[in-house]
């Protein structure tokens, strides 16, 4: 493969970027085990508090002196909600019986944290910082640039690409259907951005000048092959690295990943109220056809932590947010140094297989 600007930029060996992951899968030990093996790490902060934040960063840098990502949520949230949350608060009163947990307490409706968090990202200064769900103020743009900070958004549609390259990010994570976990929608429903990852990079690479990162479903090397044949400068994984050693993802959650046998992931909202692919679960049945209960995102991600959370502890994986690409049957357990390394490999018989 040979290296585009972008990977020079970005001052990595190879076209392999950790996706976020946000929440209990990322973990700085996963960021700096990929950035150590030639890729870029990455860390999402998005639900942590800015002194967290800043401890991530800090402990990301003692594991490697290479470049890393720090990612956030840049919009999304909904501050004005007319949702009665009895409804809700009946189901998962349910969900905690079944694990023995006490009767549920509603959480406030949270602030948008952007802005705070964006702080402690301007203060530490990571090599990279990528964000989602929205686009960042210009000022707050003008304040990267200063830093010198590579800057990245996520598009799942060729107008958000367009939005994102008028905003003069470095470049655009082009978010397929396919991929895990939440949608970066911003400009449109969700509904409207469920493009496959191919048609969505072909028509973003011939609508943009920006580098492209190629994200959704990605697990081999031939996936990686197949999206840089297509356009993409980089590709962006997630899914594959939720098994590795190094993520924080609890052990049920490792284990529905590397047992599926088939593709069962759905879009939901029923863990945090924003629609994010992931494997169907006791949780998403009980939540069926109630959907017009759900609190808005994220109050309803807030709501559901403690099921979460001692679901997990349990070793039961039903009242997981189990988040995962449509390349999920594909998943293998290997540390992420060498699961970057059997990528490259991959994906280089897979370019000579090409020729």
């Amino acid at each position: 493969m040979a290296p585009h600007a972008l990977i020079r930029r970005l001052g990595i060996e190879h076209p392999i970027l950790l996706a976020p992951m946000a929440g209990s899968g990322g973990t700085p030990e996963l960021a700096a085990a990929v950035s150590n093996a030639g890729g870029l790490g990455a860390w999402g902060g998005a639900y942590s508090k800015p002194d967290e934040i800043a401890t991530a960063i800090r402990r990301i840098r003692h594991l490697t002196d290479r470049p890393f990502n720090i990612n956030l949520f840049a919009g999304g949230y909904e501050t004005d909600s007319t949702i009665d949350p009895q409804l809700m608060l009946e189901i998962m009163h349910e969900a905690h019986a079944k694990l023995g947990l006490p009767p549920p307490i509603l959480p406030p409706a949270p602030r948008d944290p952007f802005d705070q968090q964006l702080e402690v990202v301007l203060e530490e200064r990571p090599p990279v910082f990528s964000f989602t769900f929205g686009i960042p103020s210009a000022a707050q743009f003008d304040a990267l640039r200063k830093r010198g900070i590579v800057v990245a958004g996520t598009a799942t549609t060729v107008e958000e690409a367009r939005r994102l390259e008028q905003a003069s990010v470095d470049a655009i994570v082009a978010q397929g259907a396919e991929a895990g976990a939440h949608r970066g929608s911003f400009a449109a429903p969700f509904e409207d951005s469920m493009i496959p990852l191919a048609t969505l990079l072909h028509e973003v690479c011939a609508s943009v000048a920006l580098p492209v990162i190629a994200s959704g479903g990605i697990m081999d090397g031939r996936d990686i092959a197949a999206a840089m044949g297509l356009g993409a400068a980089a590709v962006q994984l997630g899914t594959a690295f939720l098994p590795c050693p190094e993520s924080g993802a609890p052990a049920p959650y490792k284990r529905a990943l590397l047992e599926a046998k088939k593709d069962t992931t759905v879009i939901t909202r029923v863990f945090s109220g924003r629609p994010a692919r992931g494997l169907t679960n006791t949780f998403i049945a009980m939540m069926d056809g109630k959907e017009h209960a759900i609190l808005p995102f994220r109050q309803q991600n807030d709501l559901t932590r403690p099921m979460r959370n001692a679901s997990g502890q349990q070793g039961v994986a039903e009242f997981i947010s189990l988040w995962a690409g449509q390349g999920v049957v594909r998943s293998r357990a290997m540390p992420a140094a060498d699961l970057v390394r059997t990528l490259i490999e991959e994906t280089s018989v897979s370019d000579v297989a090409r020729v």
